[in-house]
C-alpha cells in the first residue's frame, strides 16, 4: 500500500510547518518551550488539518522522546496502561510522549485514570481536540496542561504546499507536469483552511490528469469536479457550527447585511437552513425589537416560506429575512427588560401580588382591608387610571427603558402625556 501524499511531504522542522506563525516563528511561546527539551502536558485545539499531529512529532523528536499515538475515538484504558508499562522498558529511558487525538471523546472514567499518569510524571500528554478544550476536556487535566489554540491556515499559506505537492508527484512519476491557470488557486481556497485536505485534492488531481506518456496536465474544470462541493468547516454539533450562528447574529447586530450574507451562505450551502431560520427569529426579536416590531411576522413569513420550498430555492426568502434584519433599526430594550425581571425573580426578589390584582372575590376575617379594590381602566379617559400593579417590595423598580428610535420614542411620548409624567 502506498504511503499517502500527505505523509510524504510532513514537515520535518518547524520551519518547514505551514501556518501557526503566531505559535511557532522564533520567541514565540510554543517555539521556545519546543527549543528547551523541556516539554510540559499540553492541549492542541484546533480544527483538523493544521499541524497539530506535526508539531507533536516534532517536539518528541527534538526531546528524543518516544512517541506513541491513540485516538480518544477507539483508545481504551488498558492502551493508556500498555503504554505507561513502556516506561520501565529501553524505550522509555527519555521518556514516553503520548500523544492522544480528539481527547473529547474519552469519557470522564478514561480521562481521570490518564490523570494518575500525568501527575506522577510517568507520561508527558499532548491531547488534541477539534472542540473547545474548556466544554470538552475534564477540568483537572486543563488544569495541569498549556492550551494552544491552532488556527485555520490561509489559502496564500496553503499555496506553496500545494505547488511542492503537485511537484513531488510529477517527479516520483518521471513526468513532466502543467497546471492550468488557478488550479493552486482554486484548491487553496476550496480546502477550508485545511492543509492535510489540500495536499489529498493534489493527489486526485494527478491520478485523474491527463497523461500523454510525457507529461500530465491538470485542468481547472478536472478540479472544479473534483471539489464540487466547498471544502468548508462545518459540524451541525460543533464549535464550527455555533461560531457561524454567533458571527451571522453579530453581523446582523452590526448592521453589516454583507458579512450576515456570507455567515448565512455558509449555513445554506451547509445544508442547515432550520439552525438558521431559528437564528434569525431569535435576532428579530432580541435586536430588532420594538424599533420595529413587525419584524417577528415578516421573518416568521420568510422562515416559513423557506421550509415549504426546500433548497435550493429557500436561499430566496431566507437571504431576504437577512438582509431585511441587517438593515433594519435595531433596539435591545425588550431584551434587557425580560432578563432584568428574570434576574429578580430568580434572585428571590418577588413579593406578594398587590390585593387589587388578586384573583378572589371575598376576604377572609384575617384581611386587615375589605374589599378587592381593583380598578378597570377601560373605564378611564384613554383607558388607563393610575393604582399599583408591582409588589411591595418592588415598588418604583423599572426594568424596560425605552429605545432611542421612533417606534420606542413616540410611544414614550404617548404614555407621558396620559400619565402626565415630563
Amino acid at each position: 500500500m502506498g504511503v499517502p501524499l500527505a505523509e510524504k511531504i510532513r514537515p520535518k522542522t518547524l520551519d518547514d510547518i505551514v501556518g501557526q506563525k503566531e505559535l511557532l516563528s522564533e520567541n514565540k511561546p510554543l517555539r521556545r518551550i519546543i527549543e528547551s527539551g523541556k516539554i510540559p502536558n499540553m492541549i492542541f485545539y484546533g480544527p483538523s488539518g493544521v499541524g497539530k499531529t506535526t508539531v507533536a512529532r516534532l517536539i518528541a523528536e527534538n526531546a528524543n522522546m518516544t512517541m506513541h499515538k491513540l485516538n480518544g475515538t477507539n483508545a481504551s484504558v488498558a492502551d493508556i496502561k500498555q503504554i505507561v508499562a513502556e516506561t520501565q522498558t529501553l524505550s522509555g529511558i527519555n521518556g514516553i510522549l503520548l500523544y492522544l487525538d480528539e481527547i473529547q471523546y474519552l469519557n470522564k472514567k478514561q480521562q481521570q485514570s490518564l490523570l494518575e499518569y500525568i501527575e506522577d510524571g510517568s507520561i508527558t500528554l499532548i491531547s488534541s481536540t477539534t472542540e473547545n478544550p474548556y466544554f470538552y476536556v475534564y477540568n483537572a487535566i486543563i488544569s495541569r496542561s498549556t492550551v494552544f489554540e491552532f488556527k485555520p491556515v490561509t489559502a496564500e499559506e496553503i499555496k506553496p504546499a500545494i505547488t511542492r505537492a503537485f511537484q513531488l508527484m510529477a517527479n516520483e512519476l518521471g513526468l513532466k507536469l502543467r497546471l492550468e491557470n488557478g488550479v493552486v488557486d482554486h484548491i487553496a481556497h476550496g480546502c477550508g483552511g485545511d492543509v492535510r485536505k489540500s495536499i489529498n485534492t493534489v493527489e486526485l488531481c494527478i491520478l485523474s490528469a491527463d497523461n500523454d506518456g510525457e507529461r500530465l496536465s491538470v485542468s481547472l474544470d478536472s478540479v472544479r469536479l473534483l471539489t464540487q462541493r466547498s471544502n468548508m468547516r462545518y459540524d451541525r454539533d460543533g464549535d464550527s457550527h455555533y461560531d457561524i450562528l454567533s458571527a451571522l447574529q453579530k453581523s446582523i447586530r452590526g448592521s453589516d447585511e454583507n458579512a450576515a450574507l456570507h455567515y448565512a451562505a455558509r449555513l445554506i450551502e451547509a445544508g442547515d437552513i432550520i439552525s438558521l431560520s431559528r437564528r434569525l427569529l431569535v435576532i428579530a426579536s432580541e435586536d430588532i425589537g420594538l424599533a420595529y416590531p413587525m419584524a417577528v411576522p415578516i421573518v416568521k413569513a420568510c422562515v416559513d416560506s423557506a421550509m415549504q420550498l426546500g433548497l435550493p430555492e429557500a436561499r430566496i426568502p431566507l437571504g431576504e429575512a437577512v438582509v431585511f434584519l441587517a438593515t433594519a433599526p435595531k433596539s435591545n430594550s425588550a431584551y434587557l427588560a425580560v432578563d432584568a425581571a428574570l434576574a429578580d425573580v430568580k434572585n428571590g426578589e418577588i413579593g406578594d401580588f398587590p390585593r387589587n390584582l388578586q384573583n378572589k372575590h371575598f376576604d377572609g376575617d384575617e384581611a386587615k382591608e375589605k374589599g378587592q379594590h381593583y380598578v378597570y381602566p377601560h373605564l378611564f379617559p384613554n383607558h388607563w387610571v393610575e393604582q399599583q400593579y408591582m409588589p411591595d417590595p418592588l415598588l418604583g423598580k423599572v426594568y424596560y427603558e425605552y429605545g432611542e428610535n421612533k417606534n420606542e420614542q413616540a410611544a414614550k411620548k404617548y404614555w407621558e402625556n396620559i400619565k402626565k409624567k415630563k
